[in-house]
């Protein structure tokens, strides 16, 4: 499967009902925390397992993808082996499916120990918001959690005033792997035009203006299904912006989206656009086509993630490599990333402290060993298993640590506010097709984000 955030943008667009069934569910009041667990200390959270008696631990997932279903079944064998005393019983969903059906579960009076949760408001804020799901505050305190995930992932998995405010607050889930969106470029293609990976904007746009002009697609990128596009402005907003201030606007904390640096990028996309730096016609190619187009030998750069990597260099083979933006205003490496869906443990378990563990477990360093072997990109340890010198999977880990050491992975920019979504894709397929203006763009950006803000 696919991780559950690359489907974080197209999932959004039903976070209004999402939380209102969340909410009529379980009974809970919008804005009422009187049903909301608190977190525990650290000093209560018991770290013996064997010591809890039998029981069965019920775990829901949607890790069911050649990559990882076979890890998640290994380590539960491992995790009941070293604790006999503990069955796990795992069910295994596809995305869509789990999404539509762990709402219920949670509201139910037996629902799951430990569930996979998305990201963003939609799922992981709506939970919190009705008071399903646990702070994990106690157990990152006692697992090291607070140490060994990186801050950047643990804000994506935090919330605070009653599920409404991302970014602060309390934790609550745990990711096991990380993903990053990057440049994938055509080796021969070009070296072809002369030119090597670009260290700098300026070089970037110097080296796509002299691919146009020979008559090749600098950029091949298809953005029928709408998401696409997000990508593509949260690259350009890292350029003229810095990661700090992206996270900051995303979770809310300060920062408008009418900032000269949002217009700044908006312009950046529209002068792609408006220069034939990317495909003609792109809003009406989807994205596994352009995929598969670029595979085939068209255009010379494509962005995407991680998760293309295992695609491109089975069909493109050591003649595919990625490479992160070039550093903007801020003169350090800035990417859109996030991660897998986060483990957490629901408020009604009656084995919290097991599940605690059995999270730990889950994201240790034989685990992470495990998900990298399978060609995965852990969120900790990326370094366990050393990929093939040359390939494409190298140089994802090695774009993955030198963002991580910049602080510099920044969040899906649809995350912003429970409707971000529709009016983020609207409007870049707009900016792309030269339909509106960048300012007029970061406008209806700002009234999105405004009117959330003032309902919250």
């Amino acid at each position: 499967m696919a991780t559950l955030h690359r489907h974080a943008r197209w999932a959004a667009t039903t976070s209004v009902l999402t939380v209102a069934s969340l909410v009529a569910l379980s009974g809970c009041v919008p804005g009422s925390q009187a049903s909301a667990p608190k977190a525990r200390a650290a000093g209560n959270v018991s770290k013996n397992v064997s010591k809890a008696g039998k029981l069965t631990l019920t775990v829901w997932d949607a890790e069911n993808g050649a990559g990882t279903n076979p890890v998640e079944d290994a380590l539960n064998k491992q995790f009941e082996a070293k604790f006999p005393n503990v069955s796990i019983n795992r069910t295994t969903r596809d995305f869509a499916n789990l999404k539509t059906t762990l709402k219920l579960a949670l509201s139910s009076n037996t629902p799951p120990d430990v569930v996979e949760v998305n990201q963003g408001y939609p799922d992981m804020g709506a939970f919190v918001k009705a008071g399903l799901i646990q702070p994990l505050d106690g157990y990152a305190k006692a697992y090291g959690w607070d140490t060994r995930i990186p801050q950047s992932a643990r804000e994506l998995d935090s919330f605070a005033k009653q599920g409404t405010q991302i970014g602060k607050g309390s934790l609550y889930g745990v990711p096991q792997t990380g993903s990053l969106v990057s440049f994938y470029y055509n080796k021969k293609k070009l070296a072809s035009h002369g030119l090597k990976v670009p260290t700098s904007w300026d070089q970037m746009m110097a080296d796509m203006a002299k691919i146009k002009k020979s008559g090749d697609t600098p950029l091949w990128f298809g953005n029928q299904d709408k998401y696409e596009a997000i990508s593509l402005f949260a690259t350009a907003l890292d350029a003229t912006s810095s990661a700090a201030k992206v996270r900051d606007l995303v979770y809310g904390r300060s920062g408008s989206w009418s900032s000269p640096q949002v217009v700044a990028a908006a312009r950046l996309v529209a002068d792609m656009s408006r220069k034939g730096y990317i495909t003609p016609g792109a809003n009406g190619l989807a994205g596994g086509q352009a995929l598969s187009d670029f595979s085939k030998g068209k255009g010379v750069f494509y962005l995407d993630g991680d998760w293309d990597s295992a695609t491109l260099g089975k069909a493109m083979g050591s003649n595919v490599g990625m490479f992160l933006p070039p550093p903007g205003a801020s003169k350090k490496h800035a990417a859109e990333g996030g991660q897998g869906g986060a483990w957490a443990i629901t408020s009604k378990s009656r084995h919290a402290d097991v599940a605690g563990a059995y999270i730990d477990f889950l994201t240790s360093h034989g685990a992470e060993h495990m998900l990298s072997a399978k060609g995965n990109l852990p969120i900790v340890d990326s370094d366990a298993v050393q990929p093939a010198a040359g390939s494409v999977t190298a140089d994802v880990y090695k774009a993955w640590h030198t963002v991580n050491a910049d602080d510099g992975v920044t969040p899906y920019l649809d995350y912003s506010t429970p409707t971000f979504y529709d009016t983020l894709t609207a409007a870049l397929q707009d900016l792309i097709g030269g339909r509106t203006t960048p300012q007029k763009f970061a406008t209806a950006m700002q009234q999105d984000y405004k009117t959330f803000l003032s309902e919250r």
